[in-house]
Parts: C-alpha cells; structure tokens; sequence
C-alpha cells in the first residue's frame, strides 16, 4: 500500500524509500483522500481505513505557480532530533494546558450566579499537580500495556516455582517498564526512582484492573459499531480452558461501513461454560443483552462450532434463542466443514474420542518435521505400486486435513500408515528422537489400534459419504450454495434409505473395519450392532421430527433468497420468486408493500443487461453496486443474507 501511495503522489524520490521509512519521515494531508476512505464514526480515535488510498490530486495548478516549483522537501530526523522534537511539543502542550486553566480559574472566579452571587457557576474541576501526575503515569502504564497486546507477548514472565530460591526476575511487564525507565520516561522514573529493584512496580492486581479498563473499552467500540448496523450474527468458537475453568468465545458477525459493505467477524467475549444447558442458555442470552446491550430482535443468525460433548448442550441454547427469536436462523458456521460440524453434533461417546485423537495426531505430526518426514518415507514403502495415491497423501498430511469434508475418508487410508510410523518411533532406541515424542508416538499409536475407533471412523466415512458434495455445494460459491438447497432433498431420502436398511448396510461397514483391523493385527472385538444402546441417550425434546423439520425449512427459505443475486439469477433464466421466501425477512425491509414490484424491477436490469457487463456472483459484488441503492428493499435483503454464518 505504501508503494500505492508514492505512485498516486508522483514522487520518485521516495520509490526507494522502506515503508518504515515513509511513516516516520513523510506525511499525506487528509484532502488527497476520499471521505469514504476516513473513518470519524469512533469517539476514540480518527483514522483511515484499511484499504485508504490517496486519489485526489491536482497535478497541474503548480504549473502556473512559480513559487511552487521549488517546494521544500521534508527532512529526515535523526533518533535524537525526533525524540527532542517530542519533548518540546509536549513542554509546548502542558504550557498551553496551564495556561488555559489558569484562564478558567480566573473565569470561574469572576462568574457570579444571578440570584446574587452566593453561588458560583460550576466548572470542570482543574487538575491538581498530584493528579496530573497520576494520569501521566497511567497513560505510561497502559501505553506498556497496549503494546503488550499488539505484539502479543503475555504479561507473565517466568514461573516462580522455576527459579532458585532468592533470585528475583521481573515479568515481562515490569521488563518494559524498566525498559522504559531507562529509556528517558522521566514521569516512570519520578514515580519509581526511591522504590527497592525487587519490589513490584505494577502489581498483579492493578494489571488485571488495567486489562479489565481495556477489554472493556475495545468490546464497547466493536459493540457501538454493531448496534449502528442494526442486523448481526452470533457465532462461538470452541470451549477454551482460562485458569483451569472452561470458557465459550463469543464472536458477533455484522455488516458495517459508511457504505454497510465491510462484513466483519469480531471477537466479543468470554462466556463461563455451564455444565447445565438449560442455565448456558439463560446466562448466554443474559449476558448478550443485558450485558453487553445487543438487542436479539435484530439477530439473523446463529452457529457454534464445539466438539461433540458440548455439541448437545449448544443445541439446547440454540433451541431456546429460536423459541425467543424465530428470525436467528441456526445455521453451521462456514470455517467449519459440515461433515467436520456433523462428528462433532453427535452425542456418541466413541465419535467424541476418535475427533480427539485425531487432533492429536495432526498435532504431533505438524510439531515435527523429522517426524513427517518419516510419514512420507512409511507412506512411500506402503504406495510402491500407486505412486499418484501416495503423493496425494503426502500433501494431504502437511496440511489441516482434520478439518476437511473427507476427513474420515483421508484418515481410514493413512490410518495403517500413521500406526506403522508411530510404532517405528516408540520403539526406535536410539537418541534420534526426544521422550516426548517417543511417549506420544506409544500412546496415539495404542489409540489407532483400538478396535473401537477402528469402527467409529469406518461408520463416520461411510455414513457422511452421503453429505460430502452436498456440504462442499453448501460452503462454496454463491451458485453452488442456491443449488445444494435443492439437493437436500435426495441427500436426506438417501440417508433414510440407510435408516429403513441399516442392518444390511452394517454388515458391509463392519466387514470393512473388520478387514482393516486384520491388516493392523488388531484384535477383533464388540462384534455385530456396534454401541447401538447409545441411541437411548438422545434427548427427545432436541430429536422431535417437527421441532428439526421447522429448523430445515427456515435455514431453506433464508439461503433459496440467494436467488436475488445476478449471477444466480441468470442460471435460472430469471424464472425466481423471491417474494415467496423473502417473509421472513419481511419485517427487516424498509418498503415491504413494494417488494414484489422492486423485484420484478430488479430481474429485468439484469436480464436486458448489456452485452458486456457480467452478472455479479457474489452478495459482496452485489452490494457494491453503484445503483444498488436505488432498490432498498433488495439492499436490506442482501445484507441481511451477508450475515448468515454458513455463508
């Protein structure tokens, strides 16, 4: 970007300059950018927006003005004259600060109140000597404490319980205040200058004070922008663990911009997991709306992406938002693959266990390059007669391949080449590989060769075999997402034709996990209906046909109005009927009595289209559309559909 900037100024002089040169040395007045390209909407700062480049220029009224051919460049300041430069600004700053109190007291001194001068007007307070210093050292305090953050680096240095008794080393913290100290910040050095070098500067408690003041204030901004974009999306990540006690992320997903077409996904919170679903979802809602003030009216989605002995429970609070707030379509989430959101949906013990280890090999593998390294040359030694399947397993594993919509398909053909590699570590006695690895590598190793997983994921591969194009359809483009609506159908007869002929089909599945465990020599046990007691532990309150029938029709109707963009539009030869599914979104519309006609408006645009221009494919493309505005209620509706987390 700042090689966007220097060529749009016309300055070769500076074409070799760093980018960390350009921003300390050289400035760009505000009026080369367009007003789009600002940012004033926040009350705590004013700043350019990410893609902000200068395009407003007048590159030839110079030419008429002989003074201005002769323009001072700006100089480049030494370390020093920058650092003196900053001094004198800021001396300059609290002059003209004193100044202006001084000018108040004397003001305030002189205002008399009209019911004869018993009572002085009131006035902001000036700050005492002792108080401004106490804001200068705080301001000190959070700028450490900020730039922590950005850079990532934990407040925590080393743990006390490792070092030798009697030696005392900083945190990182008051790492980087001493730093600071010792860097010339005169206001730190005032404050610490008489205090014992073992003495804490910031003590843990004024740190979590301070992160609290923080987290607060980003959390109200992202939610300010939310409710000025009235529609949103909740989303939650997986349970994490903070201070051995579980916690939900929450993220919130809405459409925001001066233009309302910057789709932005942020981060909000942590949420205490509750073992009890029933009171997750009251503390969930209380906390979104009386907490954090997000009015759930305007919520047009809703996806969690947890692991599957959580999956149960999140059902509950997505059942109970729906019963509250019909228009919060549950929906999966598009970082998360549907047969991957489908393992982890099911409340089966063994299904739980076998994602878990799973991850675990991914992980182990992907700490170690030596160690995939030895997976290619097994992978080699086992594919000598089908090279193209070997090098195609070879690229898979350097990838997350856990989180793909084969997963189950990729890993039952590695599963004999990852416990032969694994096997190959645990025993190796040589010092080629640490204990840690060593004693991973037996354990996992012992874990692919339960007879139990070896099942669950032969189930898993064939069971979502039916689901996988359909889930790709579903995370793809705009198109393809219209279409797999229209595909359900047949996915869902062919499942239940699994259902009605589940006996036969178990025979195939345990033949095949039976034939995969004899090549492992795995001892073949739990033979015949494998945990099939397990589907007495389903809640009937979350199976009932009805409740999850109303659920699919919902999703249906929300994604079958994909139909309003372009490209989709003229793959059905502008034959659509968008009214039909655009109800439930009617109350969201500016001018619902004028949908029908707007729409039909909206078709013929496209259709008698000229030849050159191409149909737009994406709700993003749609949105930036020039004349966009000129058709409200198709504008609210496609913002609306940006928010569905499955897109």
């Amino acid at each position: 970007r700042c090689q966007r900037w220097v060529e749009n100024c016309r300055r070769a002089d500076l074409e070799d300059k760093t980018p960390d040169q350009l921003n300390k040395h050289y400035r760009l007045c505000a009026k080369h950018f367009e007003t789009s390209m600002i940012c004033r909407s926040s009350p705590y700062r004013t700043v350019l927006r990410d893609n902000a480049v200068p395009t407003i220029f007048d590159l030839t009224s110079h030419l008429n003005n002989p003074h201005s051919r002769h323009r001072k460049r700006i100089k480049e300041l030494s370390e020093d004259e920058i650092r003196t430069l900053k001094q004198q600004k800021i001396d300059e700053a609290f002059e003209r600060k004193q100044a202006t109190q001084e000018s108040n007291e004397n003001n305030e001194q002189n205002v008399v109140s009209e019911e004869g001068g018993e009572e002085q007007e009131e006035k902001a307070v000036p700050l005492t000597l002792e108080e401004r210093e106490n804001k200068d050292y705080l301001k000190s305090l959070f700028e450490i404490l900020i730039l922590m953050g950005k850079q990532n680096i934990p407040l925590d240095g080393h743990n006390v319980d490792e070092l030798p008794e009697g030696i005392f080393t900083s945190d990182n913290f008051q790492a980087l205040l001493e730093y600071r100290i010792n860097g010339g910040d005169e206001v730190l050095r005032k404050r610490f200058e008489m205090t014992a070098v073992n003495l804490e500067y910031c003590s843990k408690t004024q740190q979590k004070q301070m992160l609290e003041i923080c987290e607060n204030c980003v959390r109200e901004e992202t939610l300010r922008e939310v409710r000025d974009s009235h529609f949103f999306s909740i989303v939650t990540d997986e349970v994490v663990d903070i201070a051995g006690e579980e916690h939900l992320p929450v993220l919130v997903r809405f459409v925001w911009g001066d233009d309302c077409s910057n789709l932005r996904e942020e981060f909000i919170g942590f949420l205490p997991y509750e073992a009890d679903p029933e009171i997750l979802a009251v503390k969930f809602h209380a906390t979104i709306t009386e907490k954090w003030g997000l009015n759930m009216e305007y919520c047009r989605g809703q996806a969690y992406i947890v692991s599957s002995g959580f999956a149960s429970k999140m059902k509950v609070v997505a059942t109970r938002l729906l019963e509250k707030y019909p228009q919060a379509v549950y929906t999966l989430c598009s970082t998360c693959a549907l047969n991957v959101w489908l393992a982890k949906s099911v409340p089966v013990v063994g299904v739980s266990i076998a994602l878990g280890t799973i991850e675990e090999v991914c992980c182990l593998f992907n700490q170690s390059p030596q160690l995939l390294g030895e997976l290619d040359n097994t992978i080699s030694a086992l594919f000598q007669d089908n090279d193209k399947k070997g090098n195609e397993l070879k690229k898979i594993c350097r990838s997350q391949w856990t989180g793909r919509h084969d997963t189950f398909e990729v890993l039952v053909d590695l599963l004999q080449a990852l416990v032969l590699c694994l096997d190959a570590v645990s025993s190796d006695l040589s010092v080629r590989w640490n204990n840690f690895i060593v004693g991973r590598a037996f354990v996992l190793s012992s874990a692919l060769t339960d007879f139990d997983f070896i099942v669950t994921i032969v189930i898993m591969k064939n069971v979502l075999s039916f689901t996988r194009a359909f889930g790709k359809n579903l995370q793809g483009q705009t198109s393809d997402v219209f279409f797999a609506t229209g595909s359900l159908t047949a996915v869902l007869h062919s499942l239940n034709e699994v259902m009605e002929n589940i006996e036969v089909y178990h025979e195939f599945w345990f033949e095949e996990a039976t034939n995969l465990a004899t090549k492992l020599d795995v001892q073949i046990k739990l033979p015949g209906k494998f945990r099939r007691a397990q589907q007495g532990n389903f809640d009937p309150d979350m199976t009932s046909e009805n409740y999850y029938k109303e659920i699919l029709k919902q999703h249906l109707k929300a994604l079958k109005c994909l139909s309003l963009v372009p490209s989709v539009m003229g793959q059905l030869k502008f034959n659509t009927s968008e009214e039909h599914h655009a109800d439930m979104f009617k109350n969201d519309l500016p001018n619902p009595d004028t949908l029908s006609a707007e729409l039909h408006c909206w078709r013929i645009k496209w259709k008698h289209r000229g030849k050159d221009i191409e149909l737009p494919a994406t709700i993003y493309e749609a949105l930036h559309l020039p004349d966009i505005k000129f058709f409200p209620n198709v504008y609210a509706l496609l913002k609306v559909l940006c928010l569905l987390p499955v897109l």
